[in-house]
């Protein structure tokens, strides 16, 4: 009966709650190194000691194991139990300092800081705040399983899309064909029929650069007579000098350097070397000055005119439109230091302070004049040649399969963007479970002092000025860039605009449970470098089930 009794009083030891022996402060991880049956040995190996020596308030192991419970070893550790809350480790150096630490008031058991134990109630309000983020989280997971639904669905119907896509491009690129040969049977007699007509053309410009060649070779023999005053066939510095027309600076005289830099630096000019080079350099100025010392018109001014100013002394009608064409010839034809030189020449002062502002609004009006000519003759090279009504019918067939062509070649450049565009975003990492691809097209936005900030999921991410316009792109989509184990935490945004003097900016985007997508803040920790903080329920997991036990007793008998 003994022995019956016995065997049911060490069952029902077993049965109660565990209560561990352990000297002050330890962890309780570390009880089965703190036997008082036996000697202790220091925690690092560093030696070993009588277990009475242990929380005696003098630090014998080198690592302070010995005082877990004292303030003697400045490096060791006292453990806070705090039933009913979140135990704790705090230095060895804070025990009875006379600031309460632990919750439970056990690190002040010598101290006149007269701690309460409040583990009770700190507890609960943290259960409490415990219980309210996991019931936020499994929102959030819930919330999740409905985006990797609506993934899985957008990935279908994308798929669907592209093979719908594919029939049509092939049916696009039919028609194209089709039209493509079309447009070559109708090009080939338009070809033929318009020869005669490009060959008419041809010869006609052939004719009029004759003309023009001509009359340009004999404005400069002309000139050339005009200057030669000996007529020995060369012209010379002094009779150049003799011509105010080379007075550049227009000081009343022309110096021998005035003259040698129309002569190209020599003292004489053949005149083969003036219809090669220098009628280049002379005709701005020469024709210039021939128009301005061209006598008036000898036509008789109207009556109704008679207390008119006289008209300037040069023929102002020619002087805009023809200047301008000599000057534009000659430009072409020169080097940038001669053409500079001749700019300024042509650029002087001809008329008295009297008549500026007079001789100004003539010469506009004589370019406005030279304008309307030649939007004239521009319009008429648009219009094009004339042609007979059955080569004209020609033209009009192929000018319609060539617009027939070009639209069902424009079609099917457009199916074939469209199909590249959905091809690639199938092949962007959305999550495990396509968590992340409803977030594609949209944008989130977080405004700050000065900043607005704008996160389009695998897209961009920009900056804007809240005063002022334009924006900096901070980067574009690169990859996802979490931990190991979970790389889907964290994107980056490189290749943004180039920081002045710096390298290019990027944006980190650190994305954390939520139960909405949410931009929550914005930060450069370094130059150029951003760090987006983004919510999402994506990134929610299921939370753990918990007991919400507060009763559990993790207390043990202190020696």
């Amino acid at each position: 009966m003994k022995s019956i009794v016995a065997v049911w009083v060490l069952c029902g030891a077993l049965v109660e709650p565990a209560q561990v022996l352990t000297p002050r402060g330890v962890l309780l991880s570390k009880a089965s190194f703190y036997d008082p049956k036996r000697d202790f040995n220091c925690l690092d190996g560093s030696g070993t000691i009588p277990f009475s020596y242990v929380n005696d308030d003098y630090c014998d192991c080198q690592d302070g194991s010995d005082e877990p419970g004292t303030a003697a070893c400045p490096n060791g550790f006292f453990y806070c139990t705090n039933v009913g809350h979140t135990p704790l480790n705090i230095p060895s150096s804070r025990v009875n300092d006379g600031v309460c630490d632990c919750c439970d008031a056990s690190d002040e058991y010598a101290s006149n800081a007269n701690c309460v134990d409040t583990c009770r109630e700190l507890g609960r309000a943290a259960r409490e705040e415990a219980a309210k983020q996991r019931e936020e989280r499994l929102k959030g997971y819930h919330l999740r399983q409905s985006m990797i639904e609506e993934g899985h669905k957008r990935k279908k119907d994308v798929q669907i899309k592209i093979e719908h896509l594919k029939k049509e491009k092939e049916n696009a690129e039919a028609i194209r064909t089709e039209k493509e040969d079309i447009k070559k049977a109708a090009e080939e007699p338009e070809k033929l029929a318009l020869e005669k007509y490009q060959t008419a053309e041809q010869e006609k410009k052939a004719v009029a650069e004759e003309e023009e060649k001509k009359k340009d070779e004999q404005e400069a023999r002309e000139a050339f007579a005009h200057l030669d005053n000996n007529g020995d066939g060369y012209l010379t510095v002094d009779e150049l000098q003799s011509r105010q027309t080379f007075d550049t600076n227009r000081d009343g005289h022309v110096s021998e350097e005035e003259a040698k830099f129309y002569l190209r630096q020599g003292d004489i000019m053949s005149k083969d070397d003036f219809f090669n080079s220098g009628w280049l350099m002379m005709r701005p100025v020469y024709n210039m000055d021939k128009r301005m010392f061209t006598p008036p018109s000898s036509t008789p001014t109207p009556p109704e005119e008679s207390l008119t100013p006289p008209p300037p002394v040069f023929d102002e009608d020619n002087y805009g439109t023809e200047e301008e064409e000599d000057h534009e010839d000659f430009e072409s034809n020169l080097d940038p230091e001669i053409s500079r030189y001749v700019n300024s020449r042509a650029n002087w002062d001809l008329l008295s302070d009297e008549s500026e502002d007079e001789d100004s609004e003539e010469y506009d009006n004589s370019e406005d004049d030279h304008d309307d000519a030649k939007e004239g003759e521009q319009k008429e090279e648009e219009d094009g040649p004339k042609y007979d009504d059955e080569t004209q019918k020609l033209v009009d067939v192929a000018n319609e399969a060539r617009e027939q062509f070009d639209e069902a070649d424009r079609h099917v450049r457009d199916l074939a963007r469209e199909l590249k565009s959905l091809e690639e975003s199938q092949e962007k990492d959305y999550g495990p479970e396509e968590e992340f691809r409803v977030l594609e097209g949209n944008c989130f936005e977080y405004t700050d002092r000065e900043y607005t900030y704008r996160l389009c999921p695998f897209d961009k991410a920009i900056q804007k000025p809240k005063s002022g316009h334009g924006e900096t792109r901070l980067g574009q989509w690169g990859e996802w860039t979490g931990p190991e184990e979970y790389k889907y935490s964290r994107m980056l945004y490189s290749n943004g605009q180039a920081c002045w003097n710096g390298p290019t900016r990027s944006a980190d985007v650190q994305i954390s449970c939520g139960t909405e997508t949410k931009l929550i803040g914005v930060s450069e920790p370094n130059r150029c470098e951003y760090l987006f903080l983004l919510t999402s329920p994506a990134v929610c997991t299921k939370p753990e089930e918990t007991n919400g036990d507060e009763s559990t007793d993790h207390s043990h008998i202190e020696l």
